[in-house]
């Protein structure tokens, strides 16, 4: 059944992109008891398999029923585009805990035994109490699972924003919901998720929208956020079936005889845009080696240099891209 957002012309201009490590954490936590998710993160899942096998991880997938209600609370759309993880979760910790309870109450009702089970007893019957065990397990998850991948993750992120909000200036807001998933469909001023479980629909009255790329939700595309909370829809990032695969050695040699071994490699990993501490950390070279051979790329005509929030990322020029596939 589809999910419908109505929008008015205040609403088109509200629209915008964002990325959440907050939002991620809660969805590798879910991927992890999903197996129909495994396929593109088994490499991510033997990491940190023995660390996550630690965590008690059972409160959070009791408020993840599959297809139903999931509380918009633990993980409320970011208030910027750049929020950090300690920024997002100090928002949960600071939620109405009688806002938390009728949140969990939906989820709840989803679930085997449903309000009545002793668990959801208890989590209902505290909220406060649940809401402070809930954000300390999301940022046990945090630090397990996430973090120490995050700066390969939110390159991607970053990559799939920069990508969509060109698109979205070269073809407008009804073309580019399509490229972002089949599951989205614009007829007139209403945007419909299909593919998701029961006949929702919101009126966005000047609110906006909320686009995030997430790296875990494919291959869903998830709409949601009830009030008090602005509305998301999320879909899944560009680039995940290359995202936990370490870069080969795919570098011509005549190209690395023109421009050197390192520039060489530079030049051939950013398949995506990317900054200079993520290709520093792909290629294992220093930040200020790397800086350096970008810069000389640059000036070349073989890159191109756009600032995203706290970094600046690269992109390879149509002159940068034949070089890389060794086209003469």
């Amino acid at each position: 059944m589809p999910f419908h957002l109505h929008f008015d012309e205040s609403d088109l201009l509200r629209c915008r992109f964002a990325l959440s490590p907050l939002w991620e954490t809660q969805e590798a936590v879910r991927t992890l008891d999903r197996p129909s998710r495994h396929g593109y993160h088994l490499p991510w899942l033997r990491r940190i398999g023995e660390a996550a096998a630690g965590l008690d991880l059972t409160p959070l997938w009791r408020l993840m029923p599959d297809g139903g209600h999931n509380p918009d609370f633990i993980c409320p759309p970011p208030l910027g585009p750049l929020a950090t993880f300690e920024e997002e979760i100090a928002a949960v910790r600071a939620v109405d805990p009688l806002v938390a309870r009728d949140d969990m109450a939906q989820a709840l009702a989803g679930m085997p035994g449903g309000l009545g089970s002793p668990a959801a007893r208890r989590m209902l019957a505290d909220p406060a109490r649940t809401v402070r065990e809930l954000t300390d397990l999301l940022e046990q998850a945090w630090r397990v699972m996430v973090e120490p991948h995050w700066p390969r993750l939110r390159a991607l992120l970053e990559a799939d924003i920069a990508y969509h909000s060109r698109r979205l200036a070269e073809l407008g807001f009804e073309r580019l919901l399509g490229e972002l998933s089949p599951q989205l469909r614009w007829t007139g001023s209403t945007l419909t998720v299909t593919g998701t479980r029961g006949d929702h629909s919101r009126v966005l009255g000047g609110e906006g929208l909320v686009l995030m790329p997430s790296v875990f939700v494919w291959p869903e595309v998830v709409g949601g956020h009830e009030p008090p909370w602005q509305p998301a829809v999320i879909y899944p990032a560009r680039g995940i079936g290359g995202l936990w695969t370490e870069s080969a050695d795919h570098t011509p040699d005549v190209l690395a005889r023109l421009l050197g071994r390192a520039r060489a490699d530079i030049l051939c990993a950013l398949d995506e845009p990317a900054g200079t501490t993520t290709l520093a950390h792909r290629l294992s070279l220093a930040p200020s080696s790397v800086s350096e051979h970008l810069s000389v790329l640059r000036a070349a005509g073989l890159l191109a240099s756009r600032r995203y929030g706290h970094q600046v990322l690269y992109e390879r020029t149509p002159l940068g891209i034949a070089m890389a596939a060794g086209a003469p």
